[in-house]
């Protein structure tokens, strides 16, 4: 399956809280979008891997992604090395997305920061004819996207794209809201985290609502890339 946009992060969870409007407004402009989570995020201090896997394919629905695949690398302990890098290369040949979405650059979770540096390292060796990969008995064509994005998680940073995500803000809310082993419950015994702290779903809200209102929207997601951004018309930017 070829897709239009493939986000790539190191936890289940992450796309939802970063970047989970953008690829429902994506999708609702036609285009296919998946996801591929590194690890099942097995070192969470809430829930377990088996209930974070059943929210994913929770949040996998509302946000209409046309595949959700999870890697089974080690969380808290996966490397930016030769073997991760060709796992992730040959979903990115295996895929064939014009656009691939990953962690943010620097965060205070250590696996953002090592989930982007190899997203980064392996959308490059994607590309290149010398590096072989296979995909069920079949040789993989070299294969690089056109554009690579980062998201910003926790630590703020500012943004290079902002995305309007105002059309989409009550399903962007219901799949983050489906990892509900994870966030503030005032009636759970589990231990409380960075992300399950009374204030850090109004933090969310906040921020998005900050970014709608520097391009005039209500609600936006923000971006930082490495790369320039080119137009063909000032009339492409909002």
């Amino acid at each position: 399956m070829k897709l239009d946009i493939l986000a790539i992060v190191a936890h289940p969870d992450d796309v939802e809280l970063a970047f989970g409007g953008t690829l429902l407004v994506h999708e609702k402009q036609g285009y296919k979008t998946g996801v591929l989570d590194l690890t099942k995020g097995e070192l969470g201090t809430r829930g377990t891997p088996e209930i974070r896997a059943k929210e994913a394919e929770d949040a996998a629905r509302i946000l209409k992604l046309s595949v959700r695949e999870n890697l089974g690398l080690a969380d808290g302990f996966f490397e930016n090395n030769k073997e991760n890098q060709l796992k992730v290369a040959e979903q990115i040949r295996r895929f064939r997305p014009k656009i691939v979405i990953t962690n943010a650059m620097y965060d205070r979770h250590p696996d953002h920061s090592r989930g982007s540096q190899l997203v980064e390292t392996a959308c490059f060796i994607a590309g290149l004819k010398a590096v072989e990969t296979e995909w069920e008995g079949s040789k993989q064509e070299a294969y690089r996207p056109e554009k690579l994005y980062f998201s910003i998680q926790s630590t703020a940073h500012e943004p290079d794209v902002l995305v309007d995500v105002s059309e989409v803000i009550e399903e962007r809310r219901a799949a983050i809201n489906a990892f509900k082993s994870q966030f503030y419950d005032p009636n759970s015994n589990e231990p409380e985290t960075f992300i399950s702290s009374k204030g850090f779903m109004s933090m969310l809200e906040s921020r998005t609502r900050e970014w709608g209102q520097r391009i005039g929207v209500e609600y936006a997601e923000g971006f930082q890339v490495k790369h320039f951004l080119g137009v063909k018309s000032l009339f492409d930017l909002v």
